[in-house]
Order: structure tokens, then C-alpha cells, then sequence
């Protein structure tokens, strides 16, 4: 198998990852979005959270997420640096309960892609930069990831989940990769 790391992208390998079904192919990519605690930019807590060494008095909100066992694929933190967490051809635990057209579990079938922030708060426009050069790197890799297999994880978990959020600009992004979808 080839290996799932971005040369680009500096590895902080985590354990909360599994091998994909036999025979399913990788053909979505998710976009996320998440501060830690909630609203708060920077610090160590995201890593912390994927590294399973969350400490739950640090902030009152850790003690309800502190036990969970999660990871992205990859995470553009506010300045744009890139960090991944796990190989691509792995599964990373970072959809929970999905569907999208029909198929549940999109862990089995997506790359996540972290971005550093909130619903609310606009992205950095350098985020936006360093996503649209590593979504065409996955999409080298993984060509059945068209424009239209690139949503947020409300797209997928709706209802449980809002992020990227409305402060994410999809027709910017979209404009970036040179895809039509706004």
C-alpha cells in the first residue's frame, strides 16, 4: 500500500485511527471545524484531544470530551500550519454517526480535514490557502473525490453537527480548487 503521508504536512502520529473496510474506496473528503475549549484559538488542546492526553481539569468544558477517542486525518490550525494525525489510507475517527446518499459511516470512505476555528469567527484567509493545496494533493491520490464529494461535516452529521460553520466561505474555497460549486 503507498504511503498516506503529505510530505508537506508534519506528522503527529495519533492512536485513534483503524484500517478501512476491505474494498472500500476512499472517495470524500469532509471539512471540520473545532477550537478547543470552545471559541479559544492556539494552545496545545487539539493535539492533546487526538493524543488521548486531554486533561480534564484544565478547562471545565475538557471534563465532557476528555475520554473521547477522536482524530482527523489532518488539522490547519489559525496561521496555517498543517498537521496530520493519520496516514490517509487509514480510517480516522472523525465524522461519529454519518450518512451521506444512503451510505452510514462516512469514517469508512472520507478523509477529515480539521480547520482551526468556529462557526462564527471567520476562517484566515491562510487556512483557505493551505486547504485548497492539500485537497488537491489528496485528489492526486484520491481522484474519485470530485467537487461535489467535498462537504462539511453538517453536510453529513446533520443536526449533531454545524461545523465548518456559516463563517466558512464554500464558494471561495470552491474558487480555489477550481471547482464550479458555490
Amino acid at each position: 500500500m503507498p504511503d498516506g503521508w503529505l510530505p508537506q504536512a508534519p506528522r503527529a502520529p495519533c492512536p485513534n485511527w483503524d484500517e478501512r473496510p476491505p474494498g472500500i474506496a476512499v472517495d470524500l473528503l469532509v471539512i471540520h471545524g473545532i477550537s478547543l475549549p470552545p471559541g479559544v484559538f492556539g494552545g496545545p488542546w487539539i493535539d492533546d484531544l487526538f493524543q488521548n492526553r486531554l486533561d480534564p481539569e484544565a478547562h471545565p468544558f475538557f471534563q465532557t470530551i476528555a475520554r473521547l477517542r477522536v482524530s482527523s486525518h489532518l488539522l490547519i490550525r489559525r496561521d496555517g500550519e498543517l498537521i496530520q494525525y493519520v496516514d490517509l489510507y487509514k480510517r480516522a475517527w472523525h465524522a461519529g454517526v454519518s450518512r451521506l446518499e444512503g451510505r452510514e459511516a462516512c469514517n469508512d470512505f472520507a478523509i477529515g480535514i480539521e480547520l482551526e476555528g468556529t462557526g462564527e469567527v471567520p476562517y484566515e484567509e491562510i487556512q483557505y490557502q493551505v486547504l485548497a493545496q492539500t485537497t488537491r494533493a489528496i485528489r492526486a491520490r484520491f481522484p474519485a473525490i470530485g467537487s461535489e464529494r467535498i462537504v462539511g461535516h453538517s453536510d453529513i452529521a446533520p443536526g449533531r453537527k454545524a461545523d465548518p460553520g456559516a463563517a466558512f466561505d464554500w464558494g471561495y474555497f470552491h474558487a480555489l480548487i477550481g471547482a464550479g460549486k458555490s
